[in-house]
């Protein structure tokens, strides 16, 4: 079916409710594009996201409350939609060490049930997947050395440019499995059945809506840590690099790619802050010890399973295709996160510290 002849129809968002989500969802909304958000809301706090959206755009919004390991439910909800962004999922690398089989279930059996409910609604409905840099694997062959507080790459085009999608995938972890063979999935379906389909590799996202936790949306976690006294663990010495980039320039990426689906269809992006938005995790505290302005409580704990020392996206390819670039610096988002954690997250605490302004 002609998606214009379906200016109608809802842009469904599987997670709609999650970080991301909420924010891509606000984003269409706000443009007067009706949504269907799908989301299990299992994850703590997405029903406040929930209610926000409610709250702003309750004419344009359509809620189901279904799980993606649910396909007899998924199909006929995603039917008629005018497209789909998939960003359900198990989002922690240690949870799925813990629950490989759960892990499974939801990142690639529930990738599998919503490509095929796109499939079988007989309607050509784009499908636009969030992917992960972890589908790299921990990058052994990196060579890298240390250059004051952070990792650099030795070799000097990825120290300039960062990793870009000619590099292997190379799964390590449940999570990098069950993600990796999502995206191959997502990417197989375009080949295989012509579905217009594509993939962003997304590196380190953050920013208001956020639910940061030790194992997922650490800038947020360091952020809530640091704001409300609690200690923070870091796993190494601190010198691992990310980029990091602010949810605002991802959902242009998301909506970019979808606009643009008849010449992304089939491909996969990198999505980051990219070299100008690389940090390691000791820069970012010390950013964070500034704008609180007091010490920091930091322990130690050895490496964990699958850390890349150093990654960074290379984002040439999506700025080419698309003309996209990140905006928002990483200096200004994370200041912009403390505000809005500080006016919506924070909870009372004996030791708590306002930021300085």
């Amino acid at each position: 079916m002609n998606t214009r002849n379906r200016r109608d129809a809802p842009v469904a968002i599987v997670g709609g409710s999650g970080f991301i989500g909420s924010n891509l969802a606000d984003s269409l909304l706000s443009d007067g594009e009706p949504v269907l958000v799908i989301d299990n809301l299992s994850r703590p706090g997405v029903q406040q996201n929930l209610e926000w959206l409610a709250q702003k755009h309750a004419s344009r919004l359509t809620v189901e409350t279904i799980d993606v390991r649910d396909a007899n439910a998924l199909a006929p909800a995603l039917t008629g939609s005018k497209a789909i962004f998939h960003l359900a999922a198990q989002t922690a690398v240690t949870t799925s060490l813990v629950q490989p089989g759960e892990d499974f279930d939801i990142n690639l059996r529930g990738t599998f049930n919503v490509l095929e409910a796109a499939r079988l609604s007989g309607e050509r409905i784009p499908v636009v997947f969030a992917s992960t840099n972890k589908v790299y694997g921990s990058l052994p062959d990196v060579a890298v050395r240390e250059d004051g507080d952070r990792y650099v790459p030795c070799d000097s085009v990825i120290q300039a440019n960062g990793i870009d999608e000619a590099r292997g995938l190379d799964f390590c972890t449940p999570y990098g499995c069950s993600k990796g063979a999502a995206d191959q999935y997502v990417l197989d379906y375009a080949k295989s059945y012509g579905m217009p389909t594509a993939v962003l590799r997304m590196s380190c996202i953050y920013g208001p809506r956020q639910f940061g936790t030790e194992d997922q949306g650490w800038v947020a976690h360091f952020l809530l840590s640091a704001l409300t006294g609690r200690p923070i663990t870091i796993y190494g010495d601190g010198r691992q690099v990310r980029d990091i980039l602010h949810v605002s320039d991802a959902v242009a990426a998301y909506r970019a790619v979808l606009d643009h689906i008849e010449t992304t269809k089939g491909q996969a992006f990198n999505l980051g802050g990219g070299p100008e938005n690389a940090l390691s995790l000791r820069t970012l505290l010390s950013e964070i010890r500034g704008l609180t302005g007091h010490e920091l409580s930091i322990r130690h704990d050895g490496e964990r399973t699958g850390d890349q020392p150093f990654f960074v996206a290379d984002t040439r390819k999506i700025k080419t295709a698309l003309g996209w670039m990140a905006q928002v610096s990483w200096r200004e988002g994370v200041r912009d996160l403390a505000d809005w954690l500080q006016r919506h997250r924070l909870e009372p605490h004996p030791e708590a510290v306002r930021y300085v302004a």
